[in-house]
C-alpha cells in the first residue's frame, strides 16, 4: 500500500531523478576503528560551501564524543525529494535526513518515518522548541521529525538609497512600501522593489484578507476573492506603479542578487540573505525590517527543516543518538552560532541573542505571525501550478482571476489522480 501510492505520486520523477542524481559524500576523519563502529548515513541537499563546511564540523565534533558512531553524510545536488522518495521505495533510503515542512505532511502520512517520541527523555528538554516548528512535524499524534533551523522572512532595504530621497525609517505597511518603491524607482536603483513571485513568497498576501491555501481536503483553494485581494497588490505594483522587478526582469537569479547589485532597493528575503550578502557585497549598506503589514495584519513565511529516521534504518538508536546531538542544546549551537542558521531551540537562541540582533530580530520577532510553508500532501501540484499561472498574471498575459482558477483546477485535478 505505502509503495504503491509512493510510486503513484512520483510516477516520471523517479525515471527523471534517476537520471540526474548527482551525490557528494562528505567524508570524516575519523579515528575509531570502521570494524568496530556502528556507521549512519546522513543525507541532506547540496549547500553552500559555507553551509556544507560547517555541518562537516559538526559531525566532527558528534564522531568524538561518540567513538562508536561513525556517520557517512551525502549531500544530494539535484532533486533531493525525488531521489528520497525514490530510496524509501527501494529501502535504500539514509538512516537520517532532511524534511522541510513542505514536503512532510505526505511522508509522515506514509509510515516509512520512524515516530520518535520513544526516544525522547525529559532531559532533552523538548519543551524548549518553538511549538509553531516542533508542530510542523507532528502527525496523528506523534512526532516524526525536530527541527533544526528554520527563518521567517524580512524587509532588506539599502540605506544608501533610502538617504538620497530623504527616507530615514523602513516602511510600516504595504501601502507605505509602494509609495517608497515609486520613490526609489529609477534613483540609485533601478527598480524600488524586488518581487518574487512564487506561492512561498506570496503565501501570507493571500492569508492577510482572510485566503486560504488549501482547504482541510487538501485541494487549492487560492482562487476565491480574499486571496485575491492579497495577490492583486503585487500585480498594481508591477503593472500600475512600475517600481517593481522580479529577477528575470533584471538579469539576476535570486531575490539576494537583484538586491546585492543594486538593481533594487528593497526586497523581502530569509535570514540566509544575510550572509550571502555581507560576503559577496560587501560594499552595500543594508538593513532589516518586519515585512510591511497588509489589511493591518503582520505576516511572512516560516521555512523549517528537520532531521527525521528512516523507519527501515538497521540501527535506530545510533541514528537517534545523532538526532538527538545535532538538535540537542549543544549541537544546535555550534550550528547556528555563526549566524548562518537561527536557531529552533529559545535557549540557544537566547544564548545567541539574535532576538537583540539588529539584522535578525526581524526574523525572529516574525515567527508569531508567520504562515508556515505546508499546503497539502502534494505540494508540488500546487507550487506549480500557482507559481506558473501567477506569473502569466503578473506579466499581464491574462487577468489574475483567470489564472488563479486556472492553477486551482488544474491542481486539484492532479490532486484527485493522486490522492
Amino acid at each position: 500500500m505505502i509503495k504503491s501510492k509512493l510510486l503513484n505520486f512520483l510516477g516520471v520523477a523517479i525515471a527523471v531523478a534517476i537520471a540526474f542524481i548527482a551525490c557528494d559524500t562528505l567524508q570524516l576523519p575519523s579515528k575509531h576503528s570502521a570494524s568496530t563502529a556502528v556507521t549512519i548515513k546522513l543525507s541532506g541537499w547540496g549547500g553552500s560551501i559555507v553551509e556544507q563546511k560547517l555541518l562537516s564540523q559538526v559531525l566532527q565534533d558528534f564522531e568524538a564524543r561518540h567513538p562508536n558512531i561513525k556517520v557517512k553524510y551525502e549531500a544530494i545536488s539535484d532533486q533531493y525529494m525525488d531521489v528520497i522518495k525514490t530510496r524509501l521505495v527501494g529501502e535504500a533510503a539514509p538512516d537520517v535526513f532532511y524534511l522541510e515542512s513542505l514536503e512532510a505532511p505526505f511522508l509522515m502520512s506514509q509510515n516509512v518515518l520512524e515516530p520518535l517520541e520513544g526516544y525522547i527523555t525529559p532531559e532533552f528538554d523538548l519543551v524548549d522548541f518553538e511549538g509553531s516548528l516542533l508542530n510542523s512535524f507532528k502527525y496523528q499524534n506523534h512526532i516524526y521529525g525536530l527541527p533544526k533551523d528554520y527563518s521567517t522572512l524580512a524587509l532588506f532595504y539599502n540605506k544608501k538609497a533610502f538617504a538620497a530621497v530623504g527616507l530615514s525609517n523602513p516602511p510600516a505597511t504595504w501601502d507605505e512600501l509602494r509609495t517608497y518603491s515609486k520613490q526609489l524607482t529609477g534613483k540609485l536603483n533601478k527598480y524600488g522593489f524586488g518581487e518574487i513571485p512564487e506561492l512561498v513568497r506570496q503565501a501570507y498576501k493571500i492569508k492577510a484578507f482572510g485566503g486560504q491555501l488549501v482547504d482541510q481536503n487538501g485541494y487549492a483553494t487560492f482562487a476565491d476573492d480574499a486571496s485575491l485581494q492579497g495577490l492583486q497588490l503585487v500585480i498594481d505594483q508591477y503593472q500600475k506603479d512600475r517600481s517593481s522587478a522580479q529577477k528575470s526582469d533584471v538579469g539576476t537569479n535570486s531575490g539576494s542578487e537583484m538586491f546585492g547589485q543594486s538593481k533594487v532597493a528593497m526586497v523581502i528575503e530569509g535570514n540566509w540573505a544575510i550572509p550571502y550578502l555581507t560576503q559577496t557585497f560587501p560594499e552595500v549598506e543594508f538593513a532589516t525590517a518586519p515585512v510591511p503589514t497588509i489589511n493591518n495584519k503582520k505576516g511572512t513565511m516560516l521555512l523549517t527543516v528537520a532531521y527525521v529516521m528512516n523507519k527501515q534504518a538497521q540501527h535506530k538508536a545510533e541514528a537517534w543518538e545523532l538526532i538527538s546531538y545535532l538538535t540537542g542544546k549543544e549541537g544546535m549551537q555550534k550550528w547556528t552560532g555563526t549566524g548562518f542558521a537561527l536557531p529552533t531551540r529559545k535557549s540557544v537562541a537566547k544564548n545567541l541573542g539574535y532576538d537583540q540582533d539588529p539584522l535578525r530580530s526581524p526574523f525572529v520577532a516574525g515567527v508569531d505571525s508567520a504562515t508556515l510553508w505546508q499546503v497539502g500532501q502534494y505540494p508540488g501540484a500546487i507550487m506549480n501550478n500557482f507559481d506558473n499561472q501567477f506569473v502569466s498574471a503578473l506579466l499581464g498575459q491574462q487577468p489574475l482571476k483567470q489564472a488563479m482558477l486556472g492553477a486551482e483546477n488544474a491542481a486539484n485535478q492532479q490532486i484527485k489522480a493522486m490522492d
